[in-house]
């Protein structure tokens, strides 16, 4: 019998399930998605579970259960079940999907923290944790900085340095897998019925970190190599485990890119320490790059703003723009379809009539 306060479900839960006409049916949260059936784990075990029809055909893929989602099933034996109904969802992290201009894809659902991992070596680079930290707060999720592989060695005051601009908007936690007592302190941050995400480039330890949390190996995790110092990318698929009367932790593949899908700037704004800066310029509508009077190119020039951190906020808020306008060209398209084949069918219908 598992308790699923555990995997944090609540009551805001309980009462959207009650608003679902399927609310007499088995409820769970999906663990582990594979090609074509998923893994629930429910109050009675877990279940192999595969959509029903009306959810298989008439949702796009993007709606489709994703790791965290609670969604309601029926049994149909001992350890398989027949998903109807995906609950609400909220605190959603989200990545544009990989080949496209618009189009984004559900990392992990219900997400309550999110660890951004990255190693003390080649792989620290502020300019890819802004991008996380933007796509993290516009959900209303908890950003937390987690620097793996300390016992390496690295330059404290150059990473203290780069993380000025963000270090105020987020925890952030050192470790090594060497001294428990790291991994110790980063325990007691994860609370009772929390859902934690691990996201992250390959290599940089996300599993083997899960594991030293769980004290146990229960994922897998590939070697180190001797000539770089760096793993193999390991993990293929999104994977929750339940840390032992604690909370929830999802593991996801290691990412090349993680492109914004975020069309809020103000978010963007704020992470970069923009937003303090925009209400002193001289022109409301102020695009931050030649006006006069533009009071983040005058912190630019004098210092008080980094330069680096400026050219990122023009570059990431360009590609926001860029998908926002996409995205809305999409919804364009897909309602002058749906108008068209609107009209095509009545014109069938009248005809039909006629006859």
């Amino acid at each position: 019998m598992n308790n699923l306060s555990l995997y944090g479900w609540n009551n805001t839960l309980f009462e959207q399930k009650q608003s679902s006409q399927f609310n007499n049916f088995t409820h769970g949260r999906v663990s582990v998605v594979h090609r074509t059936c998923y893994e629930v784990i429910s109050e009675e075990g877990l279940f192999q579970c595969e959509l029903t029809g009306n959810m298989l055909y008439g949702k796009s893929p993007e709606e489709y259960p994703c790791t965290g989602d609670w969604v309601i099933f029926q049994p149909i034996d001992q350890d398989k079940g027949i998903i109807f109904d995906i609950l609400p969802r909220s605190k959603a992290l989200y990545r544009k999907k990989n080949g496209t201009v618009f189009g984004r894809q559900a990392i992990a659902v219900h997400v309550d923290k999110a660890f951004i991992v990255q190693s003390l070596d080649d792989n620290f680079n502020v300019r890819r944790l802004e991008r996380f930290m933007v796509q993290i707060l516009d959900e209303g999720i908890i950003p937390v900085l987690i620097l793996t592989k300390a016992d390496l060695g690295f330059d404290e005051a150059y990473v203290s340095d780069s993380l000025k601009h963000l270090s105020e908007k987020m925890d952030v936690f050192v470790t090594s897998i060497h001294s428990p007592e790291k991994i110790d302190a980063l325990r007691l941050y994860i609370n009772q019925g929390e859902t934690i995400v691990f996201t992250g480039s390959s290599g940089v330890g996300k599993s083997t970190l899960i594991n030293a949390l769980c004290k146990k190996d229960i994922l897998d995790t590939s070697y180190i190599s001797e000539s770089t110092g760096k793993g193999r990318h390991t993990s293929t698929r999104r994977e929750m485990v339940l840390l032992d009367h604690c909370g929830v932790l999802i593991d996801t593949p290691g990412v090349r890119e993680f492109g914004i899908t975020s069309g809020n700037t103000d978010t963007l704004s704020s992470v970069l320490n923009i937003s303090d800066l925009e209400g002193a310029c001289h022109f409301i509508d102020c695009t931050h790059t030649n006006e006069p009077g533009c009071a983040v190119l005058e912190a630019v020039n004098n210092g008080t703003l980094e330069e680096s951190v400026y050219k990122s906020y023009l570059k990431l808020r360009n590609e926001s723009w860029h998908f926002s306008a996409s995205e809305h060209e999409k919804r364009k398209k897909e309602r002058s379809f749906a108008k068209s084949v609107r009209f095509f069918k009545d014109e069938k219908d009248q005809l039909e009539k006629g006859q």
